[in-house]
């Protein structure tokens, strides 16, 4: 069976697009917090964005580690 070679070109864009999504969500349920008055639903999505946030870093740190790899030609 014939492995596909790793092909890292695109991850950076592919890490970027997945932080700008995951932004736009994190702004999405901010204004759902405001508009709510379900305590349990405000209480969900305070939950859901804190675990964004931290996948952010995690995007943001990776981006960066990919960025320096490109840069270098993946050697």
């Amino acid at each position: 069976m014939k492995h596909n070679q790793d092909d890292r070109r695109d991850n950076v864009d592919k890490i970027q697009d997945n932080i700008s999504n995951t932004i736009q969500n994190i702004h999405l349920a901010e204004e759902m917090i405001e508009k709510t008055d379900d305590e349990k639903n405000r209480e969900e999505l305070i939950e859901k964005n804190e675990r964004r946030e931290e996948a952010l870093n995690s995007m943001r740190k990776e981006i960066k580690e990919e960025a320096i790899d490109k840069k270098n030609e993946y050697r």
